[in-house]
């Protein structure tokens, strides 16, 4: 438990047997769950996670690969059925620093935010350990994201390392968020639609010695484009028939309910 609330952290993992076992060891031992989500792995990811699990891990497998956002809504959904305040999601490529959680919770712990997200951008050490084609990519997109998503402020739209209100959850449609790459674009959208405050908070950029990107400009520009038209489409359109209320009403200062754990 941290500062009073029940916390869950969600590790979506594809083929990340290197890495998974130190993730998920990662995790600081304040928080109550771990729910590791293997999303259809052709490797040892699985067997990996479970061989150092504690009491506090589970391991969910998809039969069939969904995608980050597939993988992660699964973790929401399981979340919500243990009861959990606040839920985060960290990779299971280990590019998440631990120490950085705590700034994450603390907003919702606060009550001054419903969802919070890491802002690479506001940490120092950005330009030196961020591979410049991402520090490229992530810019062109935070900026047409701002738009898109109605969130002026925010930046670093890529960024994973996020944290999330129980009552954030139950107010989106999970169903209808986007399952793959574009996923963290077309959730703060929706995430705007139902009035949600949002924040970034300064996180440490992670890049290892084994890292290489998936990520293929001619593999991804087409669905991203895809998916910030779609949302900013779905927002306004949902906002012009039923305006976002205000926080103070969709999100009262004592939302967290205490549901025992099942």
């Amino acid at each position: 438990m941290y500062r009073g609330l029940i916390t869950a952290v969600v590790i979506p993992a594809f083929n990340e047997e290197l890495a998974i076992a130190a993730a998920v060891k990662s995790v600081p031992p304040f928080v109550d769950h771990v729910i590791v989500v293997d999303d259809a792995s052709r490797d040892s990811t699985a067997h990996r996670a479970a061989a150092h699990r504690c009491g506090r891990t589970e391991i969910i497998r998809h039969a069939a690969n969904r995608g980050v956002g597939g993988a992660i809504v699964s973790g929401y959904r399981r979340a919500l059925a243990l009861g959990v305040d606040a839920t985060a999601v960290m990779a299971g490529d280990g590019q998440m620093d631990p120490a950085d959680l705590p700034a994450l919770l603390d907003p919702i712990a606060e009550r001054r935010a419903d969802y919070v997200k890491g802002n690479r951008f506001r940490h120092p050490d950005v330009w030196r350990a961020m591979p410049a084609a991402r520090i490229a990519g992530n810019l062109a997109l935070s900026l047409v994201t701002r738009v898109t998503s109605g969130y002026k402020d925010l930046f670093d739209s890529q960024c994973g390392y996020t944290a999330v209100s129980r009552t954030a959850l139950e107010r989106l449609d999970l169903d209808r968020v986007f399952a793959r790459y574009g996923y963290p674009n077309d959730l703060l959208a929706r995430l705007h639609a139902v009035g949600a405050r949002v924040v970034d908070v300064p996180v440490r950029p992670v890049y290892g010695p084994r890292w290489k990107s998936g990520i293929r400009p001619h593999t991804v520009v087409y669905p991203i484009a895809f998916v910030l038209v779609r949302s900013w489409l779905e927002r306004l359109g949902a906002e012009a028939v039923t305006p976002p209320p205000a926080a103070s009403q969709v999100f009262p200062p004592a939302h967290f309910r205490r549901t025992p754990a099942a």
